[in-house]
């Protein structure tokens, strides 16, 4: 890799960990049954930062 390409590179992976983190939280808070949380943040996960993590 080139040192252009190498903030790219920092950035996308900044954004799908981003997406993982939100993931994880998510099904933990479905797994401990909350109803509020665990739907709202499974849903900015799949439907907002994984698009964005992948069109990055």
């Amino acid at each position: 890799m080139t040192e252009a390409t190498l903030p790219l590179v920092k950035r996308a992976s900044v954004r799908w960990a981003a997406a993982a983190i939100v993931l994880v939280a998510g099904y933990a808070e479905l797994w401990v049954g909350s109803q509020t949380v665990a739907p709202l943040l499974l849903t900015i996960g799949y439907c907002g930062l994984v698009p964005f993590a992948i069109l990055a």
